[in-house]
């Protein structure tokens, strides 16, 4: 994730060149040294420490991008703003809704701009379907349905890299991609008010993986087992905004990360009175659209995100060509910057953070007590202005 936010500083002048923004890469922090040496020799930083402290420290650095495991996110979130700087941060900011919480606050008091990467937010199609839920071209949104399924521990021997132990990674799927869709249905649809979760850990065991040698990407063989601590697999029955019985949408959420097939099937779909959508990840540029009930139309059409629909013209000259993953990380990078420069929200923050944190550990409350949750208010200054 480091090497993804520096490419997007390093491209934000060459996309957007009229905001006359041009990022300078003065210093990376890593505990590895060849990690800290690519960093200067490869992606362009003019220095290297081990110490992130000392980038809190150099007086030419405005902003901080926060790309460490999970366990170090709340100390290193809390130290950029007693700093003053403005940070990037890689969700789930915090291990619990709790030191998530902790960051906003010290965010909040020392009046730094902050970003959170929810990327899913940028792609354009996912601007559209916003677009269109707000216009109300859907009509009254009724129920929701999300699926976050990818593979990547679907082999019983990926190695049990920090992901998998709650000290270092807090939750597991939850945290990891139940928090990106939570996101997505709050940025498109609305707040969810009340949750009822269920969850499982489907792989009980994998191979031990020293912290810092690998990923949970790597496969190990005839090494010593160790508990997997967090979850694997989690769904969520929800309601979202007015949570009284009988009003407001309804819907599913589920995330899993050991799903045989699924490579990064991130898929939501959205049902209203007048029309639906569906949008899957895999499929980025595109979306399933329906609009109205009747007529020798009626059913799904697929859109194909074009020029004229989030910043896709900055990427593509048409639609066909498509966006990929790194490119919602560049417009991540404008939004941040440009919020850091006018103090006008534009991207995720840490207050949008929380808020899906406190969604993900009241569905984990929910599966533990086996009863509805009610989810409360994020409050702060989400412009922190």
């Amino acid at each position: 994730m480091g090497k993804v936010h520096s490419r997007a500083y390093t491209n934000l002048p060459v996309v957007y060149p009229e905001l006359g923004i041009k990022p300078r890469l003065v210093m990376a922090a890593d505990t590895s040294q060849e990690r800290a040496d690519f960093a200067r020799e490869a992606l362009g930083f003019e220095a290297s420490t081990a110490d992130f402290h000392e980038v809190l420290n150099h007086p030419d650095i405005d902003v901080v991008s926060i790309c460490a495991p999970n366990f170090l996110h709340a100390e290193m979130g809390k130290a950029t703003a007693a700093a003053g700087k403005s940070f990037w941060i890689e969700k789930p900011v915090g291990r619990s809704d709790l030191e998530t919480q902790d960051v906003a606050e010290a965010a909040d008091e020392a009046g730094v701009t902050t970003a959170v990467g929810f990327n899913y937010r940028n792609a354009p199609a996912i601007e559209y379907a916003r677009q269109l839920v707000a216009e109300g071209q859907l009509g009254r949104i009724t129920n929701v349905r999300g699926a976050f399924f990818a593979d990547y521990s679907a082999e019983p021997h990926g190695a049990l890299s920090w992901r998998f132990l709650r000290e270092l990674a807090g939750s597991g799927v939850p945290g990891d991609l139940m928090g990106h869709l939570v996101d997505l249905v709050h940025y498109v649809v609305g707040p969810i008010t009340q949750v009822s979760g269920v969850k499982s850990t489907v792989y009980t065991e994998r191979p031990k993986l020293p912290v810092g040698t690998g990923t949970h990407f790597a496969v190990i063989d005839n090494e010593e087992m160790a508990p997997v601590e967090n979850e694997d697999y989690a769904g969520m029955l929800i309601r979202v905004g007015d949570s009284s019985f009988g009003s407001g949408a309804v819907g599913t959420l589920e995330a899993s990360r050991v799903s045989v097939g699924p490579r990064a099937k991130y898929a939501l779909e959205i049902y209203g009175t007048e029309g639906s959508l569906t949008w899957d990840f895999e499929r980025m540029n595109e979306l399933e659209l329906a609009l109205g009930c009747s007529g020798p139309h009626v059913g799904f059409t697929r859109v194909k995100a074009g020029p004229g629909i989030g910043d896709f013209a900055r990427f593509q000259p048409g639609a066909g060509t498509s966006m990929g993953y790194d490119d919602l990380k560049v417009v991540e990078a404008k939004k941040f910057l440009l919020t850091h420069l006018s103090r006008e929200q534009l991207q995720a923050d840490v207050h949008d953070a929380l808020a899906a944190n406190r969604v993900v550990y009241a569905a984990e409350k929910s599966a533990l007590e086996g009863t509805w949750v009610a989810v409360g208010p994020v409050t702060g200054d989400p412009q922190n202005s």
